[in-house]
């Protein structure tokens, strides 16, 4: 129970990555809100949890609004009565916004809402939240970053420039709030099997999915593209006390990647 007495917020945890960390963090102790715009999955998450013996509550919230940030963080400061943690998770390429694309094609529209939803929304959660851990000394923030900040594997410009902001950011934070108690640390998923890929594969067989799958694993190191589960504990070791002297930190967490190519 390495999370015992804690509250957490998980944004973007209803499905993938996010579920498996809130319902990660919920075995070991915490008391989890759940926030997502799938209001139905994360219902689906938080029934799981509770089946479980677990408490969390769903909370719909659009990280790029900032009533809709203050509402959550509210919400779970009323019903828990503090935030210790929060997992910045939500983000994405989404719809007409998720294909690949390269810097002359790309819109203006399609730039505000990429960078909007993964850079502006953790600026937001954090401006909200860390008041609250403030006035308990104590905080474990993680942001979820890609490992295409730091080497691209498509032309995905504002994704990839988000999510490099995503790292700024975190190392300013950690150097600002350390003083507080507040740790603020990093995570670069590398290939993953998630939701993420769902508009890239929406036209494509289950046969062809597969095949994507088994190809984008071949790319790491370890032969394999990761599983939601794998994520749960970097993320309970950046958000409990084996890591109280850990901030400032950019985690991949990646099957070995990137690697400085050999030969």
């Amino acid at each position: 129970m390495l999370l015992e007495g804690r509250v957490a917020i998980v944004t973007g945890g209803a499905k993938g990555m996010g579920r498996a960390v809130a319902e990660g963090f919920a075995r070991e102790g915490a008391k989890v809100t759940i926030a997502d715009l799938d209001m139905a999955a994360a219902g689906e998450a938080v029934q799981a949890i509770e089946a479980a013996g677990g408490q969390a509550m769903a909370v719909m919230c659009d990280v790029s609004k900032r009533d809709q940030v203050k509402q959550m963080v509210d919400a779970t400061v009323a019903k828990f009565g503090k935030l210790d943690i929060l997992v910045n998770n939500a983000g994405g390429v989404i719809g007409k916004h998720g294909k690949s694309t390269n810097l002359e094609s790309l819109t203006e529209e399609a730039w505000d809402t990429v960078v909007d939803i993964n850079l502006k929304g953790i600026f937001l959660c954090c401006q909200e939240a860390v008041p609250h851990m403030k006035k308990n000394g104590y905080g474990k923030i993680v942001n979820f970053s890609s490992l295409g900040a730091i080497s691209p594997p498509d032309a995905i410009p504002h994704y990839h420039a988000a999510k490099s902001g995503v790292l700024g950011l975190t190392y300013d934070m950690a150097a600002e709030l350390a003083p507080h108690n507040i740790h603020v640390n990093a995570i670069m998923p590398g290939p993953f099997r998630t939701p993420f890929f769902d508009t890239v594969l929406e036209s494509q067989s289950p046969e062809e999915r597969e095949a994507f799958f088994a190809g984008m694993g071949k790319i790491a190191p370890l032969g394999r593209i990761g599983d939601p589960q794998e994520m749960v504990g970097p993320v309970v070791f950046l958000t409990s006390e084996m890591s109280s002297f850990v901030t400032g930190v950019v985690l991949p967490v990646s099957g070995g990647l990137p690697l400085p190519p050999r030969g």
